[in-house]
C-alpha cells in the first residue's frame, strides 16, 4: 500500500472510530422500491393493524370525486332498512354526473339504490339515498359528523355524491380511514364486491310488469385483481382520477388510495397493493390510521392541492416514505471516501501491472 493510499485508509478508519453510527445490518430481505406513480397523493396501509406502509402527501386535501360515496355509505347503511321503499323525486334524477337511471315518481328499495350507487357510481342514487334518510342537508351534516368521529379531519363533505363542489375535499389518509371503518360492515363489503345486478326501470302501465335492466360494476379492481374486496372508483375533470382499493391475500388485508391521477386510477392502486403485499413483512410502518386523540381539526391543508401541515401525525406521511433507513450526511461522506479509496487502490494496482508488463517487454532478448 502506497503512502497516500495508507493515509486515506487511516483517515477513514479514524472517522469511523470516533463514533459514526454503524450502517444498518441486513436483517432480512430488503423491500422492493415503490412503484412510479403519477398520483399527486397516495397511501397504502394494513386494514387490520392500521399500519401505514407508504404514503405521499397523505394529508394533502384534494377533490374526492365518487370516492366520497364510501363516506355516504358508511353514514347511511346503519340508518336505512334495505327493504324500505323510496319514491324518487325530480331532484334525484336531475343531478349532474354519472347516473344509474333513477326516474322521478318511481319507487325503489334502499337496496336498489345502494347497488346503483356502488356499481354504477350513480349520483342520482346517492341523492335518493340522502333524501330517503331525511334530506341532502341532514345527510351531509351526518357525513361530516361521521368523518369527525373517525378522526378524518381532512374531510369536508358538501354533497352525498362526491360531485365537485367548493370546499368538498378529503385526503388519502382520510379515505383509508373511512374505508377501513366501512370494511368492518358485512353489508358494505357485499355491495362493494357485487359484480352485476338488476335495476328497476320506469314504472309500468297498469297491469303490466315492471321491467329491469342489468347494471355492472365500474370498479376494475374488483373485476381484475385477485382477492379484491372493493372499494370505490372516482373521476371528474377537476378531481381527475381518484381510487380507493382493498384486497385480501392470506391473512393480510390492505387498502390503497390514490388521488389526482390518470383516468385509470385503479391501475395505480393495483401497483400499490402489489407493492404492499410483497413488502408488508419487511417494511417499517411510517404512520398509523389511528390518529391521536389530541389531533386538532385542520391538520391537513386548507385548500385543494395544499400539502398537509408539517405537524403531528401528518408530518410523518407528508412525502414518499418507505422502510429504507435514512443515513446521516457524515455516513455518506465516509462511504464516499471509502469508495474513493477502493477506486484509488484499483488504479494503483493497474498502473503497477502495466509497469511490470512494459519492463518485461524491454527485458526480452533480441531475435
Amino acid at each position: 500500500m502506497t503512502l497516500p493510499t495508507r493515509t486515506l485508509f487511516v483517515a477513514v478508519a479514524a472517522m469511523v472510530a470516533v463514533g459514526l453510527p454503524a450502517l444498518p445490518a441486513a436483517a432480512g430481505p430488503l423491500p422492493k422500491p415503490l412503484p412510479k406513480l403519477s398520483a399527486a397523493a397516495y397511501l397504502v396501509a394494513d386494514v387490520d393493524t392500521g399500519e401505514v406502509l407508504a404514503a405521499r402527501d397523505a394529508h394533502g386535501r384534494h377533490r374526492p370525486a365518487s370516492t366520497l360515496k364510501v363516506l355516504t355509505a358508511l353514514t347511511l347503511l346503519p340508518e336505512l332498512d334495505p327493504a324500505s321503499v323510496y319514491t324518487a323525486v325530480f331532484e334525484d334524477a336531475n343531478v349532474d354526473g354519472s347516473k344509474v337511471g333513477v326516474v322521478p315518481e318511481a319507487t325503489y328499495t334502499v337496496h336498489n339504490l345502494f347497488e346503483g350507487m356502488f356499481l354504477m357510481s350513480g349520483n342520482d342514487a346517492a341523492n335518493a339515498l340522502a333524501n330517503a334518510a331525511g334530506g341532502v342537508g341532514p345527510t351531509v351534516d351526518a357525513m361530516n359528523a361521521t368523518a369527525l368521529e373517525l378522526g378524518a379531519l381532512d374531510t369536508t363533505a358538501v354533497n352525498p355524491s362526491g360531485l365537485d363542489a367548493p370546499g368538498q375535499l378529503t385526503s388519502p389518509y382520510d379515505l383509508a380511514l373511512i374505508a377501513r371503518a366501512a370494511l368492518e360492515r358485512a353489508d358494505f363489503r357485499a355491495y362493494a364486491t357485487t359484480i352485476k345486478s338488476a335495476f328497476p326501470g320506469k314504472m309500468p302501465k297498469k297491469n303490466k310488469r315492471r321491467k329491469t335492466f342489468e347494471i355492472y360494476t365500474q370498479n376494475k379492481l374488483v373485476l381484475n385483481y385477485d382477492g379484491a374486496i372493493g372499494v370505490k372508483n372516482g373521476w371528474t375533470t377537476k378531481a381527475r382520477g381518484t381510487f380507493v382499493g382493498a384486497a385480501t391475500r392470506g391473512d393480510r388485508t390492505l387498502v390503497a388510495v390514490v388521488m389526482r391521477t390518470k383516468p385509470y386510477a385503479w391501475e395505480e392502486a393495483r401497483a400499490l397493493l402489489d407493492w404492499g403485499f410483497a413488502n408488508a413483512a419487511v417494511v417499517s410502518p411510517v404512520d398509523t390510521l389511528d390518529r391521536p386523540a389530541e389531533a386538532e381539526v385542520g391538520v391537513g391543508g386548507t385548500s385543494e392541492h395544499e400539502p398537509a401541515a408539517a405537524a403531528g401525525v401528518g408530518a410523518r406521511t407528508a412525502a414518499v416514505v418507505g422502510s429504507t433507513p435514512v443515513l446521516p450526511w457524515y455516513t455518506w461522506t465516509v462511504l464516499a471516501l471509502a469508495a474513493s479509496l477502493v477506486a484509488l487502490r484499483a488504479r494503483v494496482l493497474v498502473l503497477r501491472r502495466r509497469q511490470r508488463w512494459r519492463g518485461a517487454l524491454w527485458r526480452q532478448p533480441a531475435r
